[in-house]
């Protein structure tokens, strides 16, 4: 049986590039995205849709993901032809988890109700921290002031929001980020997602790190007191960065760890796709301006693709599946790659050695020390090292 489907629409633009942001993204310097450039890229999108549904007939879409950049500048009529295209191409599951990312520096509230009219029923907030000099302190745009209205407008809006944060940040104190957690709670959000700020190669931080960063101690002081901080107000920390009340889970990123399928389009986006001869992952081309070139005069060259040996599966699927702290059913291990799950033995039998992995037959967990040490974990299962020779 094929695994779900997810779609993820890249949208690469955004006002202006944060220091430590390594993604996709291609700063404006202005609040507006010219309404011919919105129309050629939806134009974009829409032919790499269909040349991708063409061999995805007879699977329906169960979650849309728009990312960036800043999605939200685009135009809630642009959105709503995309998932009108989505529908026409392969249909989306009647109860679609569609979410689309917004800054509350580029957004207001008669955008977030066209957004929701287009069709978005989860909006996820790139609010980072509700405190005007830590904000400043990492380029951002918006102040906290204009964070508390732009979430106060978007719970009252969409039926589901996320807020993510960024901790560890120049000068912060533990006391520091639980406020920040303290008034997305206030809010009535359900759920949240806290990222450890890190120093990317080829970011202005990279190049010029700010001060006072808080050292390795000091950050994960700060992820402790956050876990615990969400786990006492009834959240459950259900994947490795990102925590939620029951039920209120993002459907999209689920899908990603227990290793489902997502198509991606848009410039540099990425899929992951299984057919009947095997599992591919496909890239588009990154740069907006190449991707619109390729779009318009070779479409079917868009897509970049390369099969997934059998032999780096279990890391592929393991890298994913381990991210989330309950793990998943071992039998999901075969269902999802085709591969008898006698291969993870021999790795399977290291970790448990090492205790970095549950001592639980029917499931694939870290244990505690696994979470917190999951790189080394995951080595066990590369090629070279976790899997079998013969």
């Amino acid at each position: 049986m094929l695994p779900p489907l997810a779609l993820y629409v890249h949208l690469p633009w955004c006002v202006r590039k944060c220091p430590y942001c390594d993604f996709n993204s291609h700063p404006l310097h202005h609040a507006h995205l010219p309404q011919d450039v919105q129309a050629r890229y939806l134009a974009a999108l829409l032919a790499d849709l269909h040349l991708a549904a063409e061999e995805l007939r007879g699977r329906r879409i169960e979650t849309v993901f728009f990312g960036g950049g800043t999605p939200s500048l685009f135009d809630a009529a642009n959105i709503a032809q995309l998932l009108h295209a989505a529908e026409r191409e392969l249909g989306l599951a009647p109860d679609a988890e569609i979410t689309l990312e917004a800054n509350p520096g580029t957004v207001e509230a008669a955008r977030f109700c066209a957004l929701r009219s287009a069709g978005v029923n989860r909006l996820s907030l790139g609010v980072q921290s509700f405190d005007d000099a830590a904000l400043a302190r990492i380029g951002r745009i918006h102040d906290g002031a204009q964070a508390r209205a732009a979430l106060a407008h978007a719970i009252q809006t969409f039926p589901r929001c996320n807020v993510d944060l960024i901790h560890a940040l120049p000068g912060q104190t533990v006391a520091g980020a639980l406020a920040d957690v303290d008034t997305a709670l206030a809010a009535g959000l359900t759920h949240l997602s806290c990222y450890q700020l890190t120093i990317e190669p080829n970011t202005p931080f990279a190049h010029q790190p700010p001060a006072a960063l808080p050292d390795h101690d000091a950050s994960a002081d700060i992820a402790d007191a956050l876990a615990a901080h969400l786990t006492q107000a009834g959240f459950t920390h259900y994947e490795t960065s990102a925590f939620a009340r029951a039920g209120e889970e993002c459907r999209h990123n689920l899908n990603y760890w227990r290793f489902g399928d997502y198509l991606g389009i848009g410039a540099g986006a990425h899929s992951k796709l299984t057919f009947a001869d095997g599992i591919v992952r496909e890239t588009r081309p990154k740069h907006p301006a190449r991707y619109l070139a390729t779009a318009q005069n070779a479409p079917h060259e868009l897509r970049r693709r390369t099969p997934v040996r059998d032999a780096d599966l279990p890391f592929e699927f393991l890298m994913n599946a381990l991210r989330l702290r309950a793990g998943v059913p071992r039998s999901l291990f075969a269902e999802r790659t085709g591969l008898n799950d006698d291969v993870l033995a021999a790795p399977l039998a290291r970790a448990r050695a090492l205790g970095l992995l549950a001592d639980e037959d029917d499931r694939l967990c870290a244990s505690a020390r696994g979470q917190a040490f999951l790189n080394e974990l995951l080595a066990l299962f590369l090629p070279e090292t976790g899997a079998p020779h013969g």
